[in-house]
């Protein structure tokens, strides 16, 4: 089971953050997310690295799998340049890079002060920017130009003069069914974080739906989990982590509107510790953190990139390379 370590850029600065991934492979982790903000989600994070620039840092430290899980292309970033990050990427490290696109939040794309629009055009945008990154990778290893007129970008007529051997694969974050059909017509795996597995069935059902609508074998698709969770020597200390470091997971609202770290402290305020339980797994037993994710890869992901919320990174990831991963069966 490919099971890797998700690097929270927002929760720990960027020295820390190799350390971390130097270390998460040393215990067995196969690969890095890493994720990609402009601002933390609450000011007592204190960071915010650029993902990019990161992920060049850690590829350099690392031999697995690594990609941005997720970024946005077009707020902040023009999709022709995210192409050209991944394909730098994919080169320095052939057959390791791939590229994870999301449709964003106002936390981190209202920035540049553009209109941020509602939720079915951010879809829409996503699409039309996955369609210009494919449409300069195809162009590219053909060593010709491309161009395009849409909806919501313009590019003209250009290549990506830095490209590996194979465009790296462009997997779309999604959680929501109707967004995750298109994926499957559209893109080379999905992405999701962690819920419910009565939630979770129907999108990979409407993914492999339109895989199959486009001619392509869902089953040979990448299924992506991020899976947040809550691990510490005792149950308590596991509990109030979680309520310390990321009562966000327990806002029952839609987040993506949400423009300031700020707002996010506020809007905590009123989380509890049984909001926290209900949020996410929260256990000191290393064993029923394992029978979580074996249910997680029973339902059909094929990568799963691991957030333990806490602060004791090294110890949890001691623990996890010896007692959980072993155990995991694909």
């Amino acid at each position: 089971m490919h099971i890797g370590y998700a690097a929270m850029l927002e929760q720990v600065q960027p020295s820390a953050v190799i350390e971390n991934c130097i270390a998460a492979e040393a215990h067995g982790f196969r690969g890095i997310m890493a994720t990609d903000h402009f601002q933390p989600w609450l000011p007592r994070h204190r960071a915010s690295a650029h993902v990019w620039t990161m992920l060049g840092a850690i590829g350099a430290h690392t031999t697995g799998d690594l990609g941005p899980g997720v970024t946005t292309p077009g707020f902040r970033t023009h999709p022709a340049v995210v192409a050209q990050a991944a394909a730098t990427l994919a080169t320095l490290y052939p057959g390791r890079a791939w590229l994870g696109v999301g449709s964003g939040d106002a936390l981190n794309e209202h920035i540049t002060g553009g209109y941020w629009p509602e939720p079915a055009e951010r879809i829409d945008r996503m699409f039309e920017a996955v369609d210009i990154i494919r449409k300069l990778f195809t162009a590219s290893l053909a060593g010709r130009d491309t161009r395009h007129r849409g909806e919501h970008f313009r590019m003209e007529s250009t290549r990506l003069w830095t490209m590996p051997p194979a465009a790296p694969p462009v997997f779309v974050a999604t959680a929501g069914p109707v967004t995750a059909r298109r994926a499957g017509r559209n893109a080379d795996g999905l992405i999701t974080v962690a819920a419910e597995v009565e939630r979770l069935a129907p999108l990979l059902a409407r993914f492999a739906e339109g895989a199959r609508e486009a001619g392509r074998d869902a089953d040979t698709l990448p299924r992506v989990l991020q899976l947040p969770l809550s691990w510490a020597p005792t149950e308590e200390q596991a509990l109030a982590q979680a309520h310390a470091e990321w009562p966000v997971a327990a806002l029952r609202m839609r987040r993506g509107d949400v423009r300031s770290p700020y707002d996010f402290e506020q809007l905590v305020r009123g989380v509890t510790p049984d909001d926290m339980r209900a949020s996410m797994l929260i256990s000191a037993d290393p064993d029923v953190h394992r029978a979580q994710i074996q249910r997680y890869a029973d339902l059909g992901f094929t990568h799963i990139y691991l957030h333990n919320v806490g602060p004791n990174q090294r110890e949890w990831l001691e623990v996890f390379g010896r007692d959980v991963l072993p155990k995991v069966r694909a």
